[in-house]
């Protein structure tokens, strides 16, 4: 038998994880403070429907839930707007589309949407992560009323909301991590949301799976696996 013996190595399963996205879990910052405050703004916005841009990850779903909860909304994807769903998606005066400049997209149904929500006198958030120019719409008519509806963007997070950002996601995780260990992800890691995400996703796997709590030496490797570019 070995006179070496090594701590047997934990499964990381998937596990809901608890991703809260109340009005008091929003952070706010530079970034993100005018479409926060546009979302505050409604029921006085000045048209019937709102767009919402901002890159992958970038706080867009849970600004969409907050308003969505004030307005009693129901959030739905592009793909379910058809020319058979309209009448039952305005039915409730409020509607969230989320990830209007992915497909597949019935662009008829869309503009269909615009036109029933605003005669109905309701209201309509639509989120995207970029302008309607670069989603290849083809319909004309389309276009310019998305051109024209009032906007609001999300943009990249600055250093203090990134490192708050992360500090929510380990709690959200349940994970105590010293500051330290914080402020040099901030300094190393990919300025977005989503790259937050993904370093925090792979800090808790690794955690779990060696059964060690969040080190410097931990959150170096995953830096080095997820941003080699920024590792030195």
């Amino acid at each position: 038998m070995s006179d070496h013996t090594s701590r047997p190595r934990q499964l990381a399963f998937d596990l809901p994880v608890d991703s809260r996205h109340g009005v008091e879990d929003f952070l706010i910052g530079p970034s993100n403070e005018a479409a926060y405050g546009m979302i505050e703004a409604w029921p006085h916005w000045p048209e019937a429907w709102l767009r919402l841009v901002g890159p992958e990850g970038a706080g867009k779903t849970h600004l969409a839930a907050i308003w969505a909860k004030a307005a009693h909304a129901w959030i739905v994807p592009v793909s379910e707007v058809t020319e058979e769903n309209v009448p039952h998606l305005i039915s409730g005066g409020a509607l969230v589309v989320e990830d209007c400049d992915r497909g597949p997209r019935d662009e008829a149904a869309l503009f269909h949407l615009l036109n029933a929500i605003k005669a109905k006198r309701g209201s309509l958030l639509l989120t995207a992560r970029s302008a309607p120019d670069q989603w290849g719409v083809r319909i004309p008519d389309l276009l310019s009323r998305l051109r024209l509806a009032p906007h609001a963007t999300i943009a990249p997070p600055d250093d203090a909301l990134l490192r708050a950002l992360l500090v929510k996601l380990f709690i959200d995780r349940q994970l105590i991590v010293d500051a330290g260990i914080i402020e040099a992800l901030t300094l190393r890691m990919e300025r977005s949301f989503a790259a937050a995400r993904a370093l925090v996703d792979a800090l808790d796997r690794l955690s779990l799976e060696r059964g060690r709590r969040v080190t410097r030496a931990l959150a170096g490797e995953v830096l080095a696996d997820l941003f080699p570019d920024d590792a030195n």
